[in-house]
């Protein structure tokens, strides 16, 4: 009955990314094409009003732009924008490498620090894996904790509550509306953000302090790190939770001790204290 549920749960798993796929395709593959021939049109009344300049002379400034802006250097601006690998920045960047988020807007472009940046990885995403999953155990003896003192089945549902509504409100509410007051972002924006940040997809499209024109003060940026850690850590509770949930709902768990938090919610308990119980969603 287990083998059964698994041609099921490939097929919704393959059927989820078609899903996906189109919807994205739908979404964004118009505004793509927009801007795409916008940039074109710019490029050509760029070239009108300077007639100095021709196509290919455009088109190898274009090609600069694109090169400094892999290097992670900010195009808008002038020298006196603040470096990307001061301490505040390098810290961040420290962070985003053992998280396995990884931006891409900014990476090491000597040998050296590619070299360096292979070996820290090696050994700070297990490390980072371990701290999170302290931090998992942490919160599940809180839960556990809880789960005993209240004896009453009906307040299970509360005390799931209160943790859902609190780690929201901390990691993925309050967030943006400094991430919009300080960044200039929308709401949505910095929404999006939090989210792709604390989920470790890592698009890279939005990054905290990357604006040349804007005055940061300097722990802001490891202040922000110092957050996403321990909000990882509670979205992977969150995510681990769900998927809890989904695979009991298929029916493909079935002898794993569980610590019941509300009707059809559960969080598993280990029955080794060493065993680790958060992992970061790759």
């Amino acid at each position: 009955q287990q083998i059964s549920w698994t041609p099921l749960l490939v097929l919704g798993y393959l059927f989820y990314l078609l899903l996906g796929a189109m919807v994205f395709q739908l979404l964004e593959k118009q505004a793509e094409t927009h801007f795409r021939d916008q940039f074109q049109m710019e490029k050509l009344k760029f070239l009108q009003n300077y007639t100095c300049l021709d196509r290919q002379a455009l088109e190898q400034f274009v090609q600069v732009l694109m090169e400094a802006w892999e290097k992670g250097v900010n195009p808008e601006g002038n020298s006196t924008n603040p470096s990307n690998w001061d301490f505040s920045n390098s810290f961040f960047f420290a962070g985003t490498v053992v998280t396995t988020i990884g931006y891409g807007n900014l990476s090491p472009s000597t040998v050296a620090g590619q070299i360096f940046c292979v070996f820290y990885a090696l050994f700070g995403v297990p490390l980072n894996l371990a701290f999170l999953n302290q931090l998992g155990k942490g919160l599940n003896a809180h839960l556990i904790t809880l789960e005993r003192w209240v004896q009453k089945p009906g307040r299970a549902q509360v005390q799931l509550t209160i943790f859902l509504t609190a780690g929201t409100l901390l990691f993925l509410v309050f967030p943006p509306l400094v991430f919009s007051y300080v960044e200039g972002w929308s709401y949505g924006e910095g929404f999006y953000f939090t989210f792709i940040t604390l989920s470790t997809i890592g698009f890279g499209d939005y990054v905290v302090g990357t604006n040349p024109n804007k005055h940061y003060i300097p722990v802001y940026r490891s202040l922000t790190a110092i957050w996403i850690v321990f909000g990882l850590a509670w979205l992977a509770l969150v995510f681990n939770v769900g998927a809890d949930l989904m695979e009991k709902f298929l029916q493909l768990k079935w002898h794993k001790p569980v610590l019941s938090l509300a009707e059809g919610a559960t969080i598993k308990l280990e029955d080794e204290p060493e065993q680790p119980r958060i992992h970061i969603p790759s």
